[in-house]
């Protein structure tokens, strides 16, 4: 579940957990999940060399108006296909997200979308002097 400003935002139990390489997992939330309007298209991309290109989005709800909170990938590279439709939000621009009633600490450094509950274990790329890994 993900709250911004005071509202639920998502609620689902159909999202995908996607793992990479020293990171905790970045939850992939179905476009039907999310609720209506919250999603507004904003400025910008990046490129991950196994997903493809990704897009921003700002979040907007309750007041609040997260910017380039959430990204997705519209044409996700074979391999990803399942990720289409699907949105990933940075925890630390929410108010919450949990994930099966555990809340979750945002990975460190503010590039990444990790999300770290109690059962995921670090260390974790992100934080000062992780670049390298």
């Amino acid at each position: 579940m993900v709250r911004l400003g005071g509202v639920v935002i998502v609620d689902t139990t159909a999202a995908l957990r996607v793992l990479e390489t020293a990171h905790p997992p970045s939850w992939y939330l179905p476009f039907t999940d999310v609720a209506p309007n919250v999603m507004v298209a904003a400025s910008g991309s990046s490129y991950c060399e196994w997903k493809g290109l990704a897009h921003y989005v700002d979040l907007v709800a309750g007041g609040v108006r997260a910017q380039r909170a959430g990204w997705f990938y519209p044409q996700p590279a074979l391999g990803f296909l399942g990720l289409r439709e699907h949105l990933a939000i940075y925890p630390e621009l929410m108010d919450s997200c949990t994930v099966d009633g555990d809340v979750v600490v945002a990975q460190a450094g503010g590039f990444y979308g990790g999300w770290i509950t109690a059962d995921v274990v670090g260390p974790f790329k992100g934080a000062s002097g992780t670049g390298g890994w």
